[in-house]
């Protein structure tokens, strides 16, 4: 207590010496210097400085493509993601568009009309149809992006049952990820919070039928060329399910289930084959080694070399540990698939274990 009111008073003084500095700036007579008026000089080096700044902007943008254009996604590997990324590409070159002309114009102006002595401005109290025109346009343009996006969209959440897509359930809880298979039936057994208990950690209701030949694992699986309907729960807080190689992400919300679903195009294995990820991977390996290098001159041991997998991510900040909250994703060919699926055990036999 003692500490807050030394700290105050040391501010009521400050602020006590502020008012009183004001007080004599007051009491002196009215300057007649005029060296806090703008000059010609003042102005010209004002709108070179514009220049300068605009001249700034369009290298340092050249300078950010140039050196980290390179650490975008690579190709999709699903098939809504193509059209996810036609949309992206789309909405970013308006955006650029736009960014460096109006900079232009705002920068550009401000050089060409600074101040002059002896020059006034000329000053328009209203214009009808430049306001129209700087209305409608981003009326429409925005008007067209939200429609292309919300048939986009529209497509990707469209399930049909006709494709008879593999159920799977993915469960997020801090700091990890499980997923439950429907099993041959391919319908997943009802499953509550309020139900785990020991090796049941998604709370799956044993006495249900559908349950009995559910498959629990902790890495995903996915077949080729196979539509995947993912049914999302959260066991604590708010996580989101982010599968960015495949264009997909679903919050995961306690209480109820959300789902997404997408059809995988690629394996890993051909994935690993795409030259942006064989640079990638190159690159990160090159560091890796460097680092194992002073790792080792510790006695401590080397870093293992990367190797690219798909991963489910969480995109929420849902605690301490969020950044490692992660499951490998495995694509491969739907044989491959499901001679690995029919290895797995069902949750009767787990439960029985």
């Amino acid at each position: 207590m003692t500490a807050f009111l030394v700290i105050l008073v040391i501010i009521l003084f400050g602020v006590a010496l502020w008012q009183i500095g004001k007080i004599f700036q007051l009491s002196k007579p009215a300057s007649t210097e005029t060296t806090q008026i703008a000059n010609d000089d003042d102005n010209n080096k004002q709108g070179y400085y514009m220049l300068g700044l605009l001249a700034f902007i369009y290298i340092l943008m050249a300078i950010c493509f140039w050196l980290w254009g390179d650490v975008l996604l690579p190709v999709s590997a699903s098939e809504h993601g193509v059209g996810v990324d036609n949309l992206m590409l789309v909405s970013m070159v308006i955006i650029f568009v736009v960014g460096i002309l109006t900079q232009w114009l705002l920068l550009y102006f401000s050089f060409k009309y600074r101040g002059e002595k002896g020059k006034k401005a000329l000053f328009y109290a209203d214009n009808d149809k430049l306001e129209f025109i700087w209305t409608i346009i981003p009326v429409i343009v925005l008007a067209a992006l939200i429609i292309y996006g919300l048939f986009t969209w529209s497509d990707i959440m469209k399930v049909d049952p006709d494709d008879d897509p593999i159920v799977i359930e993915l469960y997020a809880k801090q700091f990890s990820w499980i997923a439950r298979y429907a099993g041959a039936d391919n319908a997943l057994g009802k499953a509550n919070v309020r139900l785990i208990e020991g090796v049941n950690q998604l709370g799956v209701d044993v006495s249900d039928p559908n349950a009995q030949d559910d498959i629990v694992v902790n890495e995903l699986h996915l077949p080729k060329g196979r539509k995947v309907l993912f049914k999302i729960r959260s066991q604590d807080v708010l996580h989101s399910a982010y599968m960015p190689h495949f264009r997909a992400q679903m919050n995961c919300v306690p209480g109820m289930i959300t789902q997404f679903a997408f059809t995988p195009t690629m394996t890993t294995q051909e994935m690993r084959q795409e030259n942006d990820i064989v640079d990638k991977v190159k690159h990160i390996n090159e560091l890796r080694k460097e680092k194992s290098k002073k790792l080792v001159a510790k006695g401590e041991e080397p870093l293992e070399p990367y190797e690219f997998d798909f991963l489910l991510l969480c995109n929420k900040i849902c605690g301490s540990s969020h950044y490692n909250m992660q499951m490998k994703i495995v694509v491969e060919e739907e044989q491959d698939f499901n001679n690995w699926l029919a290895q797995q055990p069902t949750f009767s036999k787990m439960i029985k274990q």
